[in-house]
């Protein structure tokens, strides 16, 4: 990913009490090292003021009084157009999102995104019944055929006019992911049109209702590709087994708890996959029996019979078509490599990652993580650390380029 320090962010800031949310991804780009600046509407001082994000920026932010004074040896506009890698918008409104569908440009905000040509992030938020109007979802379906435009879906919920419904802004750290992806990628949309099959987190394996062989995943990992590929275009669906993350707005989302569960969804959706990737960490035996009620402790066994569950990678590889590509992660002590070549040769992956999780800050429940990528043509990347989601965007740069 480029260097934040390099990395220029304007953030246009829209009329809606969900304002308030944009303090905390302000906060979070600056503190990463992103250049921040930030356009207020008139709409949206009546929410939050200037002064707020001038101070979690550390730059004045702006206005449209700013806008109609000749204070600048350039139009304001034409500067910070010029100067941008990357415009967000939010919250959206349905005002703006007109505005924008019909290319007019009436304020700061509107003529900075005419007079730009960098990425643009929107994140909208309105009442129910203004996002489900006809004009609304026109406008919106309008804009976002102009592939400068990159929307995030609506969540459900409790809005502020006590309707319960579609219309709730993505959260901060959905929104500062999405940044981070489209800082990367540039805006380019290379998964248009795949269909991305992903699996996430550690499988349980029950010995009664309370008590389950399983391990430390929490599938963050799985959580960074589904972000990234669907930051990139793709149509994702994420098997996941229990999280105590969301699955980002827009991703199919298909929880499971056992490994015959975990397999039982992944065969449903892998005939219509173009790419598979298997980074959950499933367990390899079960208890060989199972109670249904608790066991007293009186009666647990002192030898617990154990056997094997499905190899659901290797069903997969059976079944894998020729314009299909499956890939395996290897999580790995010591060498790394060599058990990885060995899984990959005997699973007949097209490529693996192998993960170390016996590095500080790196592999299981660590927002971070390293990795080398092997692919069966003999191609090998090493990755330092980095975050899980710069790790996502890397393995699909390595992908692209098989």
């Amino acid at each position: 990913m480029p260097n934040p320090k390099s990395s220029r962010v304007l953030i246009a800031v829209g009329g809606g009490i969900a304002a308030y949310k944009i303090c905390e991804v302000v906060s979070t780009l600056f503190k990463s090292g992103v250049q921040v600046r930030v356009i207020l509407t008139n709409s949206a001082q009546n929410f939050i003021t200037p002064l707020t994000f001038a101070t979690l920026s550390r730059y004045p932010a702006y206005t449209d009084e700013n806008f109609w004074q000749p204070t600048h040896s350039r139009p304001l506009h034409i500067e910070l157009g010029e100067w941008a890698d990357l415009l967000v918008i939010a919250p959206l409104t349905a005002n703006t999102l007109g505005k924008l569908a019909c290319g007019m440009a009436d304020n700061l905000l509107t003529n900075t995104v005419l007079a730009s040509t960098c990425p643009v992030l929107l994140a909208p938020a309105m009442n129910t019944d203004m996002w489900e109007q006809v004009a609304v979802q026109r406008n919106w379906r309008e804009l976002l055929l102009d592939s400068r435009y990159h929307g995030m879906g609506t969540a459900s919920g409790l809005l502020a006019c006590d309707r319960v419904g579609a219309g709730r802004m993505a959260e901060p750290p959905e929104i500062i992911a999405y940044i981070h992806s489209l800082l990367h990628t540039a805006g380019k949309r290379d998964l248009v049109g795949k269909q991305v099959l992903i699996s996430a987190g550690g499988t349980q394996e029950y010995l009664d209702p309370v008590r389950f062989i399983g391990n430390p995943s929490t599938g963050k990992m799985g959580l960074a590709l589904a972000s990234s590929a669907l930051h990139r275009g793709a149509n994702v669906t994420l098997v996941h087994g229990i999280a105590s993350w969301d699955v980002p707005l827009g991703v199919l989302s298909v929880p499971v708890v056992s490994a015959a569960q975990m397999e039982e969804a992944m065969l449903q959706y892998f005939h219509k996959s173009d790419l598979i990737i298997m980074s959950a960490a499933v367990a390899d035996v079960k208890p060989r029996d199972y109670s249904t009620e608790k066991l007293p402790k009186r009666e647990l066994p002192e030898s617990l019979a154990l056997e094997p569950v499905g190899d659901i990678i290797s069903e997969l590889s059976r079944r894998k078509q020729p314009h299909q590509r499956l890939i395996g992660f290897a999580a790995q002590t010591g060498d790394i490599v060599k058990p990885a070549l060995e899984k990959m040769q005997q699973k007949k992956l097209d490529a693996i990652v192998a993960n170390p999780v016996d590095k500080v800050d790196s592999g299981f429940g660590s927002d971070n993580n390293q990795a080398i990528f092997l692919d069966k043509e003999g191609q090998k990347v090493e990755v330092p650390p980095c975050s899980k989601l710069e790790m996502a965007h890397y393995l699909f740069d390595f992908l692209r380029n098989q």
